[in-house]
């Protein structure tokens, strides 16, 4: 059965973006992620009782919490920048550059920590960073440079964000259940949300959400957490190392899904980039 989980984890977060797009067509962004993050909340939260980390919270070391605020903090501007790169950008090019974040994570790694890296990792790094740049077209520069393609700014920034993340949970959180962490980690990220919402005075927003979005948000959300209860099912059955590289191909599901509800086309060379990303991508969960 873990295999069936495993798809499923890959499932629920291609589908993941595709009902996050439905549900910012009018809503804000920014209103948005902060909604959706209540929703993860739960699930996050059931996933500390499911795995009964719940005991170790009073355990926390005062240095241990301060870098699990600060790897929130890194994940809340990851979730506003994709939030809103997803709102003005296209799917299949949005969640790509997104998925760089691998990239960034072994770079930063090298910089911050020191740490090395064999050649198998440095082609995989390689064949990721070339998928990408195939994927995003001459167009999208140009439009980038005359101030219309703000999309890939917001992109990179969940990619560097998403990265961050990582090196700030290498760096500080140490004897700390993953699950127990992801759930401290998105309290900061809702608190984090909804102080955007307001600083920007887009709180009057919140009632004016069509229901109808509303539903695709809340359900974004759900899918989240279905992913995360899949993948760890998964991983409590079976084989990471053959786990950890389907739930990567989610970026794949995402692009069909982004065809098959908004009708968005790839051509020759983005689909030999979404090959290439995908290749890399499977090959660094193996190595």
């Amino acid at each position: 059965m873990w295999l069936f989980y495993a798809i499923g984890s890959a499932f629920f977060a291609g589908v993941t973006s595709i009902l996050a797009k439905c549900g910012i067509r009018n809503t804000d962004s920014t209103v948005a992620t902060a909604v959706r993050t209540i929703v993860i909340l739960f699930f996050s939260w059931i996933m500390v009782f499911v795995v009964g980390s719940q005991d170790q919270i009073t355990r926390l070391s005062g240095n241990t919490l301060l870098f699990l605020i600060l790897s929130g903090a890194a994940t809340g501007a990851s979730w506003l920048c994709y939030f809103k790169a997803l709102q003005i950008g296209d799917i299949n090019k949005v969640v790509p550059i997104d998925k760089s974040s691998t990239v960034l994570t072994i770079l930063l790694a090298l910089i911050f920590l020191q740490e090395g890296i064999s050649l198998s990792k440095a082609a995989a790094v390689l064949v990721i960073a070339v998928g990408i740049f195939m994927m995003i077209e001459k167009k999208d520069v140009e439009e980038t440079k005359g101030g219309k393609g703000g999309w890939i700014f917001y992109a990179a920034g969940s990619a560097f964000f998403a990265s961050l993340t990582a090196i700030l949970g290498k760096i500080g959180i140490y004897g700390v259940e993953s699950n127990l962490g992801t759930a401290i980690r998105t309290c900061v990220v809702l608190v984090m949300a909804w102080v955007m919402v307001f600083a920007t005075g887009k709180q009057g927003e919140v009632k004016k959400i069509v229901k109808k979005e509303l539903a695709f948000i809340c359900c974004s959300g759900i899918a989240t957490g279905a992913s995360w209860l899949c993948s760890y099912r998964a991983l409590q059955e079976g084989p990471a190392s053959v786990i950890v590289p389907i739930d990567k191909l989610s970026v794949l599901m995402t692009v069909v899904f982004s065809y098959l509800v908004f009708g968005e086309k790839l051509g020759r060379k983005e689909v030999a980039g979404l090959v290439l990303l995908t290749v890399g991508t499977v090959a660094m969960a193996l190595l």
